[in-house]
């Protein structure tokens, strides 16, 4: 499954809207942990079927950086059921990623 970039106009489809568990990364392109989990969160995308990932520019997207109340990036936060089921801030190992889901 392919990383899909996540906009308050596709928010309420992609993510509430979706049969799936969500992945989303909240990052920018200026932020160096961000670029590091980067790769990390495509992988994971790749791997599992099961899931859907979605990537949030916060600088481009500030108003849903804001209703999932980001205060540090990268933030990555797992919705299940249109609801958050976890979430963890900064450079978390493949592993961890894996164990929200």
């Amino acid at each position: 499954m392919s990383v899909i970039t996540i906009t308050k106009e596709n928010f309420e489809a992609e993510v509430m809207g979706s049969d799936r568990p969500v992945l989303l990364d909240f990052w920018a392109a200026w932020c160096g942990p961000c670029r590091m989990v980067s790769p990390v969160v495509d992988e994971i995308a790749g791997e599992r079927t099961d899931i859907k990932v979605g990537k949030v520019n916060v600088d481009e997207q500030p108003d849903l950086a804001g209703e999932f109340g980001v205060m540090s990036i990268p933030t990555l936060v797992v919705m299940k059921d249109g609801k958050v089921a976890a979430q963890t801030v900064g450079a978390v190992p493949k592993e961890e990623i894996l164990s929200m889901l």
